[in-house]
């Protein structure tokens, strides 16, 4: 009996995790990151189609989404170049993060105040605009949870801001799609008032970021490591050696190598062969998600499912499972370690990408697909969860923005190229053989993720060795 009531209480411990400070911060800061995206994507194009804006324009606005795919080009920036005036009063994090909030407020306020029939092209920069402030907030917030708590913390932290960021992305769809309709004069008659009506109220939801930024404390400054100083001392090297060029070239060349060179070096230096399996895990570990999620609303359609049904049951349903999912996966962490929950989470997404084929064999059935969304959702949640606190720990606070940037990049690259050819790959041999060949993709994760917690082990016992070796002399 005692032992039952134990565990209850270490459970019970677990969650309470997710009443730490920082795990209610990453809520908020959460929902900020997640509000921009869908208003420059999907809630932006079923805007400037309502306006009677043709196909083949709205589809060019696609491209803002490339900010997201090579945030790692200015992470750097972010990590090392400090803001004026505001960095002195804010402090490094919290100063890129509320400019970039800022910029989003004034990004989303410039489009409720456009017209696509008059001025598409300001609309598209606008876009811009928002779409690399997003990206910007991303790589601070990413930094910010790195640096501002302990890894036991990290998977929380991870399952706060995703059950955040889901939230806003309801906000930003349903949510915005739901103002412009109340706004609008009449449902059947394209109304600009209802859709300035809709973005003005979004950019107002932005002010939850903006206090959030104001009312936390920065993280404490990281000290710097020897390797780091050594890094330095090669600045000044580059500087004294390119000493008869222009001072801010000279200044530029080093500071370039310490910013952008140093950590990806870094990273290689810690981990030497290690750092191809740490790689090639990251690149395939959401190969059959991505996959899946590229042929998924084209798969709704095909089953006959209605725009209804797929917004209740997939939309909102299954977003709410995978912040469910998230935050079991969060307390698993905290409870069994990083590997053997992101092991576990990659076993249960194949798993569930399989029941995907039985739906395919169902029809038009509403109970099958709440089913499978339920599961597929949980499954994912979870291994969410457990891979954004992986990523965190192979990262080096010395240059967390920059790193995290990159791993964040390269685990997408992958995936989305070879699901490129999924649409190819359903017209030859259907949808039942499509999700069971996707859901196989998953199983060489598993093995890349066993040889990655060997590499692991082995450089925890190194350590300890090398620990009681300078206590013994």
């Amino acid at each position: 009996m005692s032992s039952v009531g134990s565990q209850s209480n270490s459970w019970l411990s677990s969650a309470k995790v997710y009443l730490h400070p920082r795990a209610i911060t990453l809520l908020l800061l959460g929902f900020s990151s997640g509000l921009p995206i869908l208003l420059v994507f999907g809630t932006l194009s079923f805007w400037l189609r309502e306006a009677g804006v043709e196909r083949s324009l709205i589809t060019y606005f696609s491209w803002v989404g490339l900010a997201y795919g090579f945030k790692w080009l200015w992470a750097p920036l972010v990590d090392r170049l400090p803001i004026p005036l505001l960095s002195k009063w804010l402090g490094r994090r919290r100063s890129w993060l509320l400019l970039a909030q800022i910029l989003l407020l004034v990004g989303l306020a410039g489009l409720a105040f456009s017209n696509p029939l008059e001025n598409l092209q300001l609309m598209a920069l606008l876009a811009v605009v928002v779409a690399f402030s997003s990206a910007t907030q991303d790589i601070v917030i990413d930094a910010y949870r790195i640096e501002s708590a302990e890894e036991n913390l990290q998977a929380a932290m991870a399952a706060t801001y995703m059950a955040g960021y889901r939230i806003a992305m309801i906000v930003a769809g349903a949510g915005a799609l739901a103002v412009a309709a109340w706004a609008s004069l009449s449902p059947e008659v394209y109304d600009l008032t209802s859709w300035k009506t809709a973005y003005l109220a979004m950019a107002s939801l932005m002010l939850v970021g903006i206090s959030t930024t104001l009312a936390i404390a920065e993280p404490k400054a990281v000290e710097m490591d020897e390797a780091t100083k050594e890094q330095q001392n090669k600045v000044i090297e580059y500087s004294e050696k390119y000493a008869h060029l222009p001072q801010f070239i000279a200044r530029f060349i080093g500071w370039s190598y310490i910013a952008i060179a140093c950590p990806f070096i870094d990273f290689i230096q810690r981990y030497g062969k290690q750092a191809i399996i740490i790689l090639a895990l990251i690149g395939t570990y959401r190969i059959s998600d991505v996959i899946l999620g590229i042929m998924a609303n084209v798969f709704y359609v095909d089953m006959g499912f209605t725009k209804g049904e797929i917004a209740q049951i997939i939309k909102i349903y299954g977003v709410i499972m995978t912040i469910v999912g998230a935050g079991l996966g969060g307390i698993l962490v905290n409870r069994f370690g990083v590997m053997r929950i992101l092991f576990m989470g990659a076993l249960l997404v194949s798993i569930t990408n399989l029941l995907f084929a039985w739906l395919a064999t169902q029809g038009n059935d509403t109970t099958a697909l709440t089913l499978v969304i339920s599961l597929d959702n949980l499954s994912g949640g979870i291994a969410t969860a457990a891979f954004i606190a992986y990523l965190s720990s192979l990262t080096n606070i010395q240059y967390s923005a920059t790193q995290y940037a990159l791993f964040s990049s390269v685990m997408l690259l992958f995936p989305k190229f070879l699901g490129g050819f999924s649409g190819g790959f359903v017209d030859a041999y259907d949808y039942e053989w499509f999700f069971i060949c996707v859901a196989l993709l998953g199983l060489p994760v598993l093995l890349l993720i066993s040889l990655a917690a060997k590499a692991a082990k082995e450089n925890i016992d190194q350590a300890q060795e090398k620990t009681m070796d300078i206590n013994d002399n």
